[in-house]
């Protein structure tokens, strides 16, 4: 039996309620207040995982501040509060760890971390990336869009997610914009693209400008807070959305019936799974981050797989050939917790069609 962990950490103060339900009407600064005090800690215990190649059993770990704690606070005390996480991890018997959220984009990314631990770390990026584009690639299809001939939006391209996005998709698509607020690292990236594929992509750190000019927008910023509003996105546009927190704001489901938003990398798990904890999925699905760590334990890879800011082109292929042979695969549609139908799809489909129609029109 393979053994793994995970580290979770409540996005909001409110989602601490989801273990703890007597905090469940607490204001979010007693929370937070609280729970930074309070020590890591096993969460649950996940089983049941059964590729048929081989089975893994894991715990998620807890790593008790939220994220805006983890931004705000000091570098050096969020850093050490996650490897004592993993301190809980060694104990459980776990062999890799993977970090969720969060922890896996404080200070260098989990290097640090890893150094301090006995265990193999890693940060689940390479199978988010290569979900969160397999999930545009059938988004695009079931939309009726050329995703070779429509204007592709990268939000947060200067990441090690939105960047590794940005090399794979530069080999699909003909317009491509990468967006970040960090010019130097864009125009460096732009070269880089232009030099391994040929693209001449566009650069820009007018992030609003750009989602409304987009078709397709992969969201993989570390913003804390929404950017993407309804009034953000043209008629039909398709929204990945891999942040969390989201960078789409709800009310863009709530607004908006003309366009599609995905959460990007939610897997089906192979096996009769029982995670022990709620984190808002249907049964026997999960984040792609955490699929990953289950994949490499499943494998019997314990090293330190996806780590710092660089990631490979590689790395996403290796890790999107592992989770077929294990049988991960993608959980279908899904937007703000809940499945997209086949009937939702026509509807936002004929929705965007009328809406563009009287935009060419002067109606709207």
């Amino acid at each position: 039996m393979q053994k793994f962990a995970f580290v979770v950490h409540p996005l909001e103060a409110s989602d601490f309620s989801r273990k703890f339900s007597f905090t469940r009407n607490w204001p979010d600064r007693l929370v937070e207040g609280i729970i930074k005090y309070i020590p890591p800690f096993k969460v649950s215990h996940i089983s049941g995982i059964d590729s048929g190649h081989n089975k893994a059993e894991g715990w998620f770990v807890g790593c008790p501040l939220t994220s805006r704690q983890m931004v705000a606070m000091p570098e050096p005390y969020v850093i050490n509060k996650i490897i004592k996480t993993g301190k809980v991890a060694e104990k459980l018997g776990a062999k890799i760890m993977g970090l969720g959220a969060f922890t896996s984009v404080v200070g260098d990314a989990g290097i640090t971390v890893a150094k301090n631990l006995k265990i193999a770390v890693t940060t689940g990026n390479s199978y988010t990336v290569a979900t969160a584009l397999e999930g545009t690639r059938q988004a695009a299809k079931a939309m009726g869009i050329d995703l070779s001939r429509t204007n592709v939006l990268i939000l947060g391209a200067t990441g090690s997610i939105g960047a590794a996005c940005a090399q794979i998709l530069a080999r699909e698509v003909r317009y491509l914009t990468l967006a970040a607020r960090d010019e130097v690292k864009l125009e460096k990236l732009s070269k880089q693209i232009l030099k391994t594929t040929g693209l001449a992509v566009r650069v820009t750190a007018n992030t609003k400008q750009a989602i409304r000019n987009a078709d397709i927008v992969v969201a993989v910023t570390s913003a804390i807070d929404s950017i993407i509003e309804p009034e953000d996105l043209k008629p039909g546009a398709i929204v990945c959305d891999v942040a969390r927190p989201r960078n789409v704001s709800r009310r863009v489901a709530e607004i908006r019936n003309d366009v599609l938003v995905l959460e990007g990398g939610v897997v089906e798990v192979p096996g009769d799974v029982q995670f022990g904890l709620n984190f808002g999925f249907p049964p026997q699905t999960a984040y792609a981050c955490m699929a990953e760590t289950m994949i490499l334990a499943l494998e019997g890879r314990y090293e330190n797989f996806t780590l710092g800011r660089d990631l490979t082109v590689k790395q996403v292929e290796i890790i999107d050939r592992l989770a077929a042979k294990h049988g991960f695969k993608l959980a279908g549609f899904r937007s703000f917790e809940r499945a997209v139908t086949s009937q939702e799809l026509a509807s936002i489909k004929a929705n965007a069609l009328a809406k563009t129609l009287q935009i060419s029109k002067g109606v709207l």
